[in-house]
């Protein structure tokens, strides 16, 4: 029991390790460097690139104020998709529970009038 105990121990250690090596593979900073990397190495890019480098290097603060205006705005966006998703489905939820009469769905099956069966009809 103990060898199997070891053995179980060992490949923890060793999928830890491979998972901590994946994180750090997958860390912001170093899928940034990847791409920028590669960016270098297309011609066409390349330009672009040290040309936009050397613009954030002369003029850092007013880059910085860009970015995080652009965040900011991003930040807002998906706060309000958040926003009107909630609306939108606390909607369904309150026409669900509260079987609450829905508007004219020219789709959707005929309403029929709901009749009690043993309601005497009188002619």
């Amino acid at each position: 029991m103990n060898d199997l105990e070891r053995e179980i121990e060992e490949s923890r250690a060793r999928l830890d390790e491979t998972i901590d090596q994946i994180q750090g593979r997958l860390s912001v900073p170093n899928i940034v460097d990847e791409m920028l990397g590669n960016a270098r190495k297309v011609p066409q890019l390349a330009s672009v690139y040290d040309g936009a480098l050397d613009a954030v290097r002369r003029n850092p603060v007013p880059v910085l104020l860009i970015a995080a205006g652009v965040g900011m705005l991003f930040s807002r966006m998906a706060k309000e998709t958040e926003r009107r998703r909630t609306q939108v489905s606390a909607a369904r939820v309150d026409a669900i529970a509260t079987d609450a009469v829905r508007d004219y769905d020219p789709d959707g099956p005929a309403a029929r009038p709901v009749h009690d069966p043993l309601e005497k009809t009188e002619i």
